[in-house]
């Protein structure tokens, strides 16, 4: 409701802007943006969660899994500290790209209408794509659609976390020549089509595995995490987002002087 009265509030405004000055309309519409925008993000609550887990597992292995569940699907009753710090920092790097830089990557290119899309594909398929019965009722035919859509809508998002991750963080290794082939051959371990690329990148930038239990190890020569990497990962995919908004004004500026010169050319030649 609230969000459906935002997107009308921006619908004036943008009636509005002739009859407003060109500055103050350019204002208006970016703050409403922000507003419409902001609910379909989230950054904040995720890295809150992983530290939670984290602080969680200092006080005691219960407590950790207890938060962990919170967090995951997966079962967490049997996880011992290693695996549910894996899970914890597992769980950022898919959802830095599923929550934060996919929503802002198809805002870029389709507009609000582009990142609600992706959400909800990406929420659909969370919520029904899973085996078993939701509410009395086996929702599973659903999710096989949400599933194929969020494949295919997170494809470029996910191996483009991937590259924001080590271009943003080159102290910890970064790009090195045969990197994304390295990380490939890791992404492709797990289930996902997509979810290992973030996962990967994370996993090689930190020096440490990381794994679902009977499923998948990535990079499993490495040594498990250290109660420390868990901020080091949360500063890692915090450098990645500021390198990817950096990216995105930077282009916005880009597309906003082409236009004010393309306007100028077109009254120029009248």
């Amino acid at each position: 409701m609230a969000w459906a009265l935002q997107a009308a509030l921006l619908q004036a405004a943008w009636q509005a802007q002739g009859r407003m000055p060109p500055l103050l309309a350019s204002l208006a519409l970016a703050l409403l943006l922000g507003a419409l925008l902001k609910p379909l993000l989230a950054w904040r609550m995720l890295r809150q969660e992983v530290q939670a887990v984290e602080q969680a597992l200092g006080q005691s292995l219960p407590d950790g899994r207890a938060q962990l569940a919170r967090l995951v699907s997966r079962e967490t009753a049997r996880l011992d500290a290693a695996q549910v710090r894996e899970s914890a920092i597992e769980t950022l790097a898919e959802n830095l790209s599923d929550s934060v830089i996919a929503p802002l990557f198809w805002f870029a290119l389709l507009g609000l209408p582009g990142a609600a899309l992706y959400r909800f594909a990406n929420t659909a398929d969370a919520m029904w794509g899973y085996p078993g019965q939701r509410g009395g009722r086996d929702w599973q035919w659903a999710g096989k659609w949400a599933a194929r859509a969020d494949d295919v809508l997170s494809w470029l998002p996910a191996r483009l976390t991937a590259l924001l991750l080590l271009l943003a963080n080159p102290a910890q290794g970064g790009w090195r020549r045969g990197t994304w082939q390295q990380l490939g051959a890791q992404a492709r371990k797990t289930p996902s089509p997509n979810g290992g690329w973030p996962m990967a990148a994370t996993a090689l930038l930190l020096g440490c595995r990381l794994g679902k239990p009977g499923a998948y190890v990535l990079h499993p020569q490495a040594p498990a995490p250290q109660p420390a990497q868990t901020a080091q990962a949360l500063a890692l995919a915090g450098r990645a987002l500021a390198l990817w908004l950096l990216a995105a004004w930077l282009l916005a500026a880009l597309c906003g002087l082409w236009a004010l010169a393309a306007s100028a050319s077109v009254k120029g030649a009248l």
